[in-house]
């Protein structure tokens, strides 16, 4: 078995046990009796540290089915893909996420624009970029997302640009690499930037980021047309 398919199947046959730890501890939660818990205030301590203990080999689980999927995503092939299909898939998928946010999604996709990418890959690129843009949101205003897809030759150009938190230099500077989570309020496992940027230069793409902290991120992707 190679590392890959290692990674893979120890990721995912770790899930049902560590499922099965998180259940017993909350088991045990509901079965120490309220007075037990106030006449010792080392028993919510304990099961508040192994609560972190679970919570926290989650994500590694997480981490690890994301560098299987990552290299899985390298071995697919491209064909020629409907941009606008593909961003509307990704539109309905993260609709609830939009309303909950109250978030307005504003698209510009020509739809006979086409570009040569793995379809499944593609989809992971635009979900990545439109989630991020909705889970970094702003708190005090309504969250606002444009993407736009537009052919200028010799390229495809997507721009994913949002009015959210926004990134200093040096969070920037981190924003790609392995693992790198620059706000830790939301969930995430620090992998999908990452490997959002491997997807485009898979195929001879680049990525770019222009951002200003409270003013909002516009990421600019520029695939061969």
């Amino acid at each position: 078995m190679d590392l890959d398919n290692f990674i893979y199947t120890a990721s995912h046959d770790l899930r049902a046990p560590i499922t099965n730890i998180e259940g017993l501890l909350l088991a045990l939660r509901e079965q120490i009796s309220a007075s037990a818990a106030l006449s010792d205030n080392l028993i919510p301590q304990l099961l508040d540290m192994m609560q972190g203990a679970v919570e926290r080999f989650q994500v590694t689980i997480a981490q690890l089915t994301d560098i299987a999927r990552l290299q899985q995503a390298h071995d697919l092939a491209t064909e020629e893909v409907a941009v606008a299909e593909v961003v509307e898939a990704v539109r309905l998928d993260l609709a609830p996420q939009l309303t909950q946010a109250a978030a307005q999604l504003l698209v510009d996709v020509a739809p006979d624009l086409r570009v040569s990418f793995a379809p499944k890959n593609l989809r992971s690129v635009v979900y990545n970029l439109l989630s991020n843009a909705i889970k970094y949101r702003h708190p005090a205003r309504q969250p606002v997302v444009r993407l736009r897809a537009e052919r200028r030759e010799p390229a495809v150009v997507f721009t994913v640009q949002d009015n959210g938190l926004g990134l200093s230099a040096q969070q920037q500077g981190q924003l790609f690499g392995l693992f790198q989570r620059l706000h830790t309020h939301v969930e995430g496992t620090g992998v999908g930037l990452y490997m959002v940027k491997r997807m485009v230069e898979n195929v001879g793409g680049t990525i770019t980021v222009q951002s200003q902290p409270e003013i909002g991120t516009t990421f600019i992707i520029q695939l061969p047309a």
